[in-house]
C-alpha cells in the first residue's frame, strides 16, 4: 500500500469515498473544486445524508444532513457553489473569512448574487454570525442602497462629525453625477461602493467619476460597503482626519 501523502483532487476523492455512501464535499473544500482560487480551509467539509453509515476521516469535518444540498452534476461530488459558499461562510473562522469567500465566489463567477441571495435566504441558521451575515449578503447582492447610506451617516454621528449631506449631484461631462455623501462647507466627498462596484465595467466608471470629482477641486474617499461592517473605526478615523485637515486649510 503507498504511504504517498495525498494532493489536489486525490485529497477531495479521499474525503468524498472514506466519509461514506452519499458524501459530497461541501463548504470550502466544494468551491475549490469547483475552480475558486485564494481562498483555503483547514479541514475539509463533507456533508452526507443522517442516516446513511458514516467514517470519521483525518482533517475531514462530517456533517450529518436530513436534506442533502443539491449537487453539481460532474466530478467530484460537491454541493452546487451558492450553497457551498453560504455554508463556507458559517463554517469560517471570522467574519473578515466569512466575508472575503462570498465576495471571492461571486468575483471570480462560480454563482451569480442573485443565487446566492437566494441560497441565504433559505438556509436555516442561526447563530452569532447570521446578522453579519445578512449584511454581508445584502451588501454584495443589493449594493449601496438607502440603508447602507443611512448607516453611515449615523456613524459619522456617533465619531463626532457633523452629519453629510446624502445624494448629492454634481455635473460631470456626461451629465449628473449622484454621490453617496459630502461635506460641502470642506470639500470632502465619500463614496458608499457595494459589491456591484467591482463587477463588469463598474470599475471604469467610478474611476471616470472620481476623477471628474478631484479635477474639480473636492477631496473623494471610497469606502467598501463591507468595509464599514469589518473595519468601521479605521474607515471612519480616516474621514475624520481628512475632514478635520481640510477644515484648516478653509480656515487657514
Amino acid at each position: 500500500m503507498s504511504t504517498t501523502p495525498l494532493t489536489g483532487r486525490a485529497r477531495w476523492w479521499h474525503a468524498v469515498w472514506e466519509s461514506g455512501s452519499g458524501a459530497a464535499l461541501d463548504g470550502a473544500a466544494a468551491l475549490a473544486a469547483s475552480g475558486l482560487r485564494g481562498f483555503t480551509s483547514r479541514a475539509f467539509d463533507v456533508s452526507q445524508p443522517r442516516n446513511n453509515r458514516h467514517h470519521s476521516v483525518a482533517g475531514v469535518r462530517l456533517h450529518r444532513r436530513t436534506v442533502m444540498p443539491s449537487l453539481v452534476g460532474a466530478g467530484v461530488p460537491r454541493v452546487v457553489p451558492d450553497v457551498a459558499a453560504v455554508n463556507a461562510a458559517l463554517w469560517c473562522r471570522s467574519d473578515r473569512e466569512a466575508a472575503l469567500v462570498l465576495c471571492l465566489v461571486v468575483q471570480q463567477r462560480l454563482t451569480t448574487a442573485p443565487r446566492l441571495l437566494a441560497a441565504w435566504r433559505g438556509a436555516r441558521v442561526g447563530g452569532p454570525r447570521r446578522t453579519f451575515l445578512d449584511e454581508a449578503v445584502g451588501d454584495l447582492c443589493d449594493g449601496a442602497q438607502a440603508l447602507g447610506e443611512l448607516d453611515f451617516a449615523t456613524m459619522c454621528r456617533r465619531s463626532g462629525l457633523p452629519p453629510p449631506t446624502r445624494q448629492v449631484v454634481r455635473h460631470g461631462p456626461d451629465g449628473r453625477v449622484y454621490l453617496d455623501a459630502a461635506w460641502e462647507e470642506v470639500g470632502l466627498v465619500v463614496e458608499i461602493d457595494g459589491g456591484h462596484h467591482q463587477w463588469a465595467l463598474n470599475p471604469v466608471e467610478d474611476a471616470l467619476r472620481q476623477n471628474d470629482v478631484v479635477v474639480g477641486g473636492e477631496v473623494m474617499l471610497r469606502i467598501p460597503l463591507l468595509g464599514l461592517r469589518l473595519e468601521a473605526k479605521r474607515f471612519l478615523r480616516q474621514v475624520a482626519v481628512a475632514y478635520a485637515l481640510l477644515s484648516g486649510r478653509r480656515t487657514a
